[in-house]
């Protein structure tokens, strides 16, 4: 320790003497260095020589030369005559407002302020950084509507106190609603102050104050943006703008202004409807859109401008909820039966008729239970009362026709446009419901009853019309068979007429020869022939009298038994004729028998030009092609 002393003595010598010189610079000369961030704050402490040696009473802050606290400081740089033993010297810091802050300034001395303000008016002192021109140009003590800005200030803070608070910021689509707290006293019947220009959206408190400002709520209101509000002298509350959607007016009703000329005319007696800035309803309303409305100066109603349907139903609604307070219609008919029904008014409010609605009624909800509910609700149930349930069910219709007319009337009165009334569904009592569900379920079957009576006759008809195609098809394969055996006799004759004529030329030849043998012969062959041609004729004879009589007994058979079915058969006689059904009845009767529709005597008869041979050779191929002589022959054989 010795050694360090030994050799590093000088430096306590150099550091004491500097300690010294500015000692001895202060004692001697009076010398004092501000530092470039500081400020020096000055207490005198005795006067020795001057006219003001105390200071005034009230007052701490020397403005000449008392003794106490100075009100004017030293800025940063090199002084003298601030004797150690008179003057004490305090170094202070200055004073830092930060971005997006304000200073707000509480003077400890001053004059007093005027009763009934609570802030002291401005007074030009450089920001409050001239501490001496405050308080001799009338600075007041107490809270000042004055503010500093963001920035470093030299402010003597033996008089001043700052306060650092934050700016007022308001977001988008909000509105600034400013109450003052300073100024005048509100007009007597008015609940907001005068409408005051000139103060920069209450950044200039004291332009504001200058300018007749009253203190209380304020009619203007401040938009989104920072603003540098002294909150001693303002509060701003922040509320979203007035929106007014797609499809609505918004009817604006102010509280304050002066009373304005009412431009209804003497016809509308349900309040007065003003131009806008004045006191009540205006007659211009706003479109849509967003405003900055001041909710506690002006109310803002909605009034749809689109069509608005109302439902009188429980349990449903629409958006608006304008109807949110209907239920069901409870109705007695004629006949006392109480019965229910939902009932559908659909209405527009035009936009220039907005403004008389709403100062008539005050609201759209006002409108809908004080005009809307009594006047539908009273007719149905008036129009009830005039008929039984089951005639007002079928009458549905005209009643809603009518109960649209009488509507449409009535809202015209108020301003209201009734685009239609609708009546939706009707609930009659569950006795006469079943009582009508009954016979309507009679009344169906009955139709079902006659459609499947019609739907019998047509299936009837179609088989009369099948009967009769099928009946057809067989008369026409009979009639074929006819032609064919006809055509086929046909054949026969001439292939029998054909070879009688070779028989006849070999007779002649025959008889040229033998002329007498050949005349005896022919006699005895024609007597021969006549006698078998007698007897063919007879035969034909009984066999068409056994056909006739085989006919008869087939017709009476059917005779009968058509009479059991004579509705069916008189259809089908009506249908092909008495002649045609009969025929075909034989024809079919005689294809069961296997009778011969063309009998053998009509082939082998003699025609009015033929001769007994020539009809005896007929027989003689008939017998030839029968396939039944065939099959005899072979068996003999």
């Amino acid at each position: 320790m010795e050694n360090f002393f030994s050799n590093y003595w000088w430096i306590f010598l150099v550091i004491l003497c500097i300690i010294l010189s500015k000692s001895i610079a202060r004692l001697f000369f009076g010398m004092v260095i501000v530092p470039e961030d500081r400020i020096g704050l000055v207490t005198k402490k005795f006067v020795l020589f001057g006219k003001f040696k105390e200071l005034p009473g009230g007052r701490i802050i020397a403005t000449n030369g008392e003794a106490g606290f100075q009100a004017g400081t030293l800025a940063p740089g090199l002084y003298f005559g601030k004797w150690i033993w008179q003057y004490e010297i305090t170094m202070e810091s200055f004073t830092v407002i930060p971005e997006g802050k304000i200073g707000l300034a509480l003077s400890k001395d001053g004059n007093e302020i005027p009763t009934g303000n609570i802030l002291a008016q401005r007074v030009e002192c450089d920001n409050f950084q001239d501490a001496e021109k405050f308080l001799t140009t009338g600075g007041q003590r107490g809270r000042q509507a004055s503010y500093i800005t963001a920035g470093s200030y030299r402010i003597n803070t033996m008089l001043f106190q700052i306060s650092i608070t934050d700016m007022v910021r308001i977001q988008e689509s909000m509105v600034g609603i400013v109450t003052t707290l300073d100024g005048l006293p509100i007009e007597r019947g008015q609940i907001a102050g005068k409408l005051i220009e000139g103060h920069n959206n209450f950044q200039d408190f004291d332009a504001f104050i200058k300018n007749g400002g009253n203190r209380g709520l304020q009619p203007q209101v401040i938009l989104a943006g920072s603003y540098n509000l002294n909150p001693w002298a303002i509060q701003v509350e922040e509320t979203p703008m007035s929106e007014i959607p797609i499809g609505y007016v918004g009817v604006v009703i102010s509280y304050i202004g002066q009373e304005g000329k009412d431009l209804t005319g003497s016809d509308f007696t349900h309040g007065n409807i003003v131009e806008k800035g004045y006191k009540g309803v205006w007659l211009e309303p706003l479109g849509p859109g967003k405003y900055p409305i001041n909710k506690y100066t002006m109310k803002v109603e909605l009034v749809p401008t689109t069509n608005l349907v109302l439902n009188w139903a429980t349990a449903r609604s629409e958006a608006h909820n304008l109807d949110k307070n209907l239920s069901t219609i409870t109705v007695r008919s004629k006949d006392g039966f109480p019965f229910n029904l939902d009932v559908a008014q659909i209405i527009h409010v035009p936009s220039i008729e907005a403004p008389k609605v709403i100062a008539r009624f005050g609201n759209m909800v006002n409108l809908v239970s004080q005009v809307l509910e009594p006047t539908i609700g009273n007719y149905f149930r008036n129009s009830a009362q005039d008929s039984d349930v089951i005639a007002f069910l079928s009458t549905r219709k005209e009643r809603q026709d009518s109960a649209k007319a009488h509507i449409k009337k009535v809202l015209d009165e108020y301003n209201v446009n009734a685009v239609d009334t609708l009546i939706g569904d009707i609930v009659p009592p569950e006795t006469l419901m079943k009582t009508l569900t009954d016979r309507k379920i009679a009344e169906e079957q009955k139709v079902t009853y006659d459609t499947q009576k019609r739907a019998q006759e047509t299936r009837q008809g179609m088989e009369k019309e099948t009967a009769i195609a099928d009946m057809q098809k067989d008369i026409v394969k009979a009639q074929q068979s006819v032609e064919i055996a006809e055509r086929t006799a046909n054949a026969t004759v001439k292939k029998a007429e054909g070879d009688a004529s070779s028989v006849k030329l070999a007779v002649s030849a025959e008889a040229e020869s033998t002329k007498m043998r050949a005349h005896a012969e022919a006699e005895s062959t024609r007597a021969r022939a006549q006698a078998e041609s007698e007897a063919i004729k007879l035969k034909a004879s009984a066999q068409a009298e056994q056909i006739s009589l085989t006919g008869n007994a087939e017709a009476t058979k059917i005779l009968a038994i058509g009479k059991s079915t004579a509705e069916a058969y008189e259809l089908a006689v009506k249908a092909i004729g008495g002649d045609n059904f009969t025929r075909y009845k034989i024809t079919e009767e005689l294809a069961k028998g296997n009778v011969k529709l063309i009998p053998d005597v009509l082939i082998g008869g003699t025609n009015a030009n033929g001769t007994a041979v020539e009809g005896i050779l007929g027989l003689k191929l008939l017998e030839m092609l029968d396939p039944k002589n065939k099959e005899e022959q072979k068996i003999k054989k």
